[in-house]
């Protein structure tokens, strides 16, 4: 099986009488990007459409999530499916990707653990979204509604509006096209000559309370570990739903552009061979956690893996999981890597993770989300700056005459644990 990526570089964004693309311009008809966004959901209040370009002094506050605007042109399926499209199985075939340009959604806040993006000053180094074309919806809800509909409303919002705006790609012939193949794994042992194989285990956040991650429309906080094609990933198969701390969500972009996925694919047959990914969660309780990292060491062991990669998501509670996962799997014999961002305060000095075990002995951080930095004002904020004083990584007295100070955790992306941004560093 497998997926062709057609590339069509967006190089600007305008405002026009009608959406479509022309030399490598998103023309975009304002009014009906909104009514598309908002589907007739009876939640939205309003909708505001903004364009914010790389090197402008914009910020936009508070961002919930960014979405690659893509279609499908060829294959089984839609986009996002079990949410805008039904539930076939994605992966295969061609997809359009609009490369460049993102839908950012903000508006009203949902939980503490949302984050900025600045288009430009210092905080725009750690963002891959700074340097981005995006069209940002500013979204209000009717008052009385749960904190899970209000994320729901806004989360289905920026689906239809990345749908909408990929449509403009369908009949673009594209600059290049990258092919992506998955056989199915033969779960032997390697022999002596073979490439060692490699499995890629992908946490993805799953706790509720606003932090659950959703494949194929199904939030996965009942997830037994899973295997799924890797340009399942690639063809929006897994969505953001969740509010955890901003620099090391998971945005729904982040999982359809996955560095990992991308490096192992890139990499097989030349050092190792890429067996396949297998999903799982981020539990809540010690039986879940044990029961699915006994689940996942076994299906990593069952596909014959010599070594495995294990990317997380969020801090804290989840590091626990990551731990058991990379200790039943050296357990078994299969080396392998962690990447991981850390807390290890203002000053660097406090334990960065809150679990550990003597089998992590190849961790790669991402940076210590705890860092200080600090914030020019912009010319131009879209959304609602004072909301930075109530946000994690920021704090009462952290906005000053519309500079900030705050912690790299408020920075949409800045420690991603995909290993996605420009902060990496190795211990062995």
């Amino acid at each position: 099986m497998f997926l062709e990526l057609g590339q069509i570089p967006i190089e600007d964004i305008e405002w026009g009488k009608k959406t479509f693309l022309e030399d490598s311009v998103l023309r975009i008809q304002r009014e009906e990007l909104i009514e598309k966004a908002a589907g007739g959901d009876s939640r939205i209040a309003s909708i505001r459409a903004d364009i914010a370009r790389p090197g402008e002094s914009v910020r936009i506050i508070p961002v919930k999530d960014v979405i690659e605007p893509r279609v499908k042109v060829a294959g089984r399926g839609g986009m996002f499916p079990g949410f805008i499209a039904g539930v076939e199985t994605v992966g295969g075939g061609r997809t359009h990707v609009l490369r460049g340009c993102a839908v950012v959604t903000a508006g009203q806040i949902v939980g503490f653990q949302e984050g900025l993006i600045d288009m430009s000053g210092p905080g725009a180094r750690y963002s891959v979204f700074s340097r981005l074309l995006n069209v940002v919806l500013s979204i209000d809800v009717n008052p009385g509604l749960s904190r899970h509909e209000h994320e729901e409303a806004l989360r289905l919002a920026g689906l239809r509006a990345a749908v909408y705006l990929g449509e403009a790609g369908r009949y673009v012939k594209p600059d290049h096209l990258e092919r992506f193949e998955m056989r199915p794994p033969s779960g032997r042992k390697r022999s002596d000559g073979d490439l060692p194989g490699v499995v890629y285990l992908y946490m993805l956040l799953s706790q509720g309370l606003l932090h659950d991650t959703y494949l194929y429309g199904q939030d996965l906080k009942n997830l037994l570990p899973t295997l799924i094609l890797p340009t399942e990933a690639m063809d929006g198969a897994i969505v953001s739903g969740n509010c955890v701390s901003a620099c090391d969500k998971n945005t729904t972009y982040h999982h359809q552009n996955n560095p990992v996925i991308r490096e192992l694919f890139k990499r097989n047959g030349v050092d190792l061979r890429f067996l396949g990914t297998v999903v799982t969660n981020c539990n809540v309780t010690l039986k879940d956690k044990l029961r699915s990292a006994e689940y996942a060491s076994k299906l990593v062991r069952l596909l014959g893996a010599d070594g495995a990669v294990i990317t997380k998501e969020g801090f804290g509670n989840p590091d626990a999981d990551a731990m058991m996962y990379c200790a039943g799997l050296e357990g078994k014999g299969i080396r392998t890597v962690m990447i991981t961002d850390e807390f290890a305060g203002v000053d660097g000095a406090s334990q960065s993770l809150a679990d550990t075990t003597p089998q992590a002995d190849a961790v790669v951080s991402t940076g210590n989300a705890n860092e200080r930095i600090s914030l020019p004002p912009m010319d131009k904020v879209i959304g609602d700056i004072r909301v930075i004083e109530k946000m994690a990584g920021g704090q009462s007295g952290s906005l000053s005459q519309g500079s900030v100070t705050v912690e790299l955790q408020t920075i949409t992306g800045a420690t991603n644990e995909l290993g996605f941004e420009m902060i990496a560093a190795r211990g062995e």
